[in-house]
Order: structure tokens, then sequence, then C-alpha cells
């Protein structure tokens, strides 16, 4: 089979945004509330961890520390026993920490307000050298933050995008990110993100995906693995999935 062109993938890209876009609600952009530097320790502390640790991990490190610079000043000891509740508290507390002092030396300031000047690979150049940041969270920080074009890739959305075939068979999430970049519509990747991670979660699941009712199955290039009769995907509430 011929490797996709450019313009191909792309219009395949064009096809999969309308098909989710019928599936699932409209999304709007809407903005997390923090500033960057809170968003950016607070995706930090997300990854390999739930939605509901990562909360309480954050919490438990906004209570145990009144500022940013406290906690910049923390030895990595009691950094860590304030967000272990997140997961790898040894290793996201020293990543918190070196963001820190990286940012007071390099800015003079703790803040991570210069990201809204920047795309992801500006972000990934000026900031993705440090530990536990990499361009998922550079993405999920421009989206949810500054409403950028910026798409994060996280389990879900790279296994639909694989399966799609809108991003070669050997392609890794990290690469995914500039993959996808080059196909998406200007102003879709916040809807596109929404909708993917969605599917990926209730249709297109990792291991047993149903594909008996998978309205993109002209466009997939995944083994179909689950017949017809099997019991159906959970169903979300209203007419449409939210």
């Amino acid at each position: 089979m011929a490797t996709p062109t450019r313009p191909e993938l792309k219009r395949k890209t064009r096809r999969v945004i309308s098909v989710l876009s019928s599936l699932f609600r409209p999304v709007r952009w809407r903005p997390d509330g923090r500033d960057p530097l809170s968003s950016l320790i607070l995706t930090m502390l997300s990854q390999n961890t739930t939605d509901a640790n990562r909360d309480l991990a954050y919490g438990r490190l906004r209570e145990r520390f009144s500022s940013w610079e406290d906690v910049m000043r923390a030895s990595p000891r009691a950094i860590e026993k304030a967000i272990r509740p997140g997961g790898l508290a040894g290793q996201k507390s020293r990543r918190i920490r070196d963001l820190l002092r990286w940012l007071k030396k390099t800015h003079g300031e703790l803040s991570a307000d210069f990201l809204k000047d920047l795309d992801l690979k500006g972000a990934q150049k000026v900031i993705g050298h440090l530990k536990g940041i990499g361009p998922k969270t550079l993405s999920v920080v421009l989206m949810f933050t500054f409403e950028k074009d910026a798409f994060p890739v996280d389990t879900h959305v790279h296994r639909v995008c694989l399966r799609l075939g809108l991003i070669p068979e050997n392609c890794s999430a990290a690469k995914a990110h500039f993959e996808m970049a080059a196909l998406l519509p200007p102003g879709k990747a916040y809807s596109t993100h929404i909708h993917m991670w969605k599917f990926g979660k209730y249709i297109c699941q990792a291991r047993k995906p149903h594909c008996w009712e998978c309205p993109l199955m002209k466009e997939c290039v995944y083994p179909l693995k689950n017949l017809p009769g099997e019991k159906s995907a959970p169903r979300l509430r209203g007419k449409r999935r939210s």
C-alpha cells in the first residue's frame, strides 16, 4: 500500500473531524482559570496518574507551600511528601524544583507568561530541555491556558491517530504532536483533541475497540477484531455523546 501524501492526509483529517463533530456535542475553549506557571506544574503532576490523584497532589502542594518561591527553596523531600498522592513523587518533586530554579535564573521571576508568545516548536526550543516538560505538557498548557492551536497527544489520541492512519505506524506520541499539527485545519486543535480523546475512551478502546459501531471504519487501517453482536460501548446521556 502506497504511503499517503500530505494533501491526502489533510483531506482524511478533515473527514475524521467532520464525523467526530457529528458524533459528539460541540465544544468551546474554556480557560482553566490558572496562571501559566500553575497550569504547567499541574500538568507535570498529571503525568502517569489519574486526574483525581493529580488534583489531590496539586491541592496538597498549594496547601503546604504558600508560594512558588517557597516551593523553589524547599527540599525535594518536602515537595515529595506533599505531592505523594500523584505518584512518582520523588521524580516529580525534583523536576518541579528544577523548573522553578531555571525560571528564576533565566527570566528573573517565577512566571511562565512567556509561553503566550510561542507556538509548540518555539516553546519546545526554549523550555523543552527540562525533564518532565515534553510536547504533551507544553501542548496542554498552550491549548488550555492560551487557546493556541496546540494538539496534545495523550494515550487515547495517539491510539486513534495510529489506527486511522493519520500518522506513521512507528510514530511516537511525542513526534505525533508535530505530525498532527501539519494536518489539522486552523482553529480545530481544541475541539479535535476533545472529540478524539472521547472517541478513544468510549469507542476506539485499547484492548477491545468497539469496531462494530465505529462511524470511522471506512477511514480505519486497524484490523477488525470485534465482530458484530458483541456488547456495545457505554452510551452517554443525551441524544449525542458529550
